[in-house]
């Protein structure tokens, strides 16, 4: 039986950050769904290809091949990982991440990841739907203001020029239409584990999580 871990959360939980380590941790394959979302984003705007426009996303999406290096996703061969954390991207993400036969396609892109290899992944919908039959759900949380405050640090960090309030009001934002979208809307799953990570350390997160899995795989 292959070894699935789910993590779902809201933008700026701490969610790939965490399943990177915790992949470490017990070898397993990360992968971040959220990323395929952003490329679909970055390449819809580079291709002028609306939301609205669902017969040329679905078309686009059949020309990519994706694979993550590193923990960077490399699409049709090209390091796109940068590119994809820009604001810009995040701004929009949420409207083709919203349309459902864009989520059908890489959900079944994402669970054919998981039937072959040993897998941690993060997203809104991973231990709802992708990963629903897992044993390994991880729901986290923080306030938006702690959510924000890490963007704009890890933006900052990279050179840009950002401004917070921006930020928080972008992740309200975007908190709003994951939650109310009609297609697989981000929500904890019954039987995930929720931790805040608002006052926690990285290192704190990924010590709960590790002990959690590896206490229950003790009974499996």
């Amino acid at each position: 039986m292959r070894l699935s871990v789910a993590i779902d959360g809201p933008a700026g939980a701490g969610k790939s950050t965490i399943a990177k380590l915790v992949a470490k941790e017990f070898d397993l394959m990360y992968i971040n769904t959220g990323a395929m979302y952003r490329a679909v984003a970055l390449k819809a705007e580079e291709n002028n290809i609306g939301d609205k426009d669902i017969d040329a996303l679905c078309s686009l999406i059949s020309t990519f091949e994706m694979k993550f290096e590193n923990d960077d996703l490399i699409l049709n061969g090209e390091n796109i990982q940068d590119r994809i954390t820009m604001p810009e991207i995040s701004k929009i993400v949420s409207k083709y991440a919203s349309i459902k036969e864009v989520r059908e396609i890489l959900v079944k892109l994402q669970r054919e990841m998981s039937n072959k290899f040993d897998v941690i992944m993060d997203g809104r919908d991973i231990g709802t739907v992708v990963l629903k039959d897992s044993k390994f759900k991880f729901f986290l949380t923080a306030t938006p203001e702690a959510r924000a405050e890490r963007r704009y640090k890890e933006l900052t960090n990279r050179g840009l020029d950002v401004d917070y309030s921006t930020i928080l009001e972008d992740i309200i934002k975007r908190d709003y239409l994951d939650s109310n979208r009609e297609v697989d809307p981000l929500k904890k799953a019954d039987d995930a584990i929720e931790v805040d990570t608002t006052k926690l350390s990285i290192n704190e997160v990924v010590k709960e999580i590790s002990l959690s899995i590896k206490k229950n795989l003790s009974v499996l």
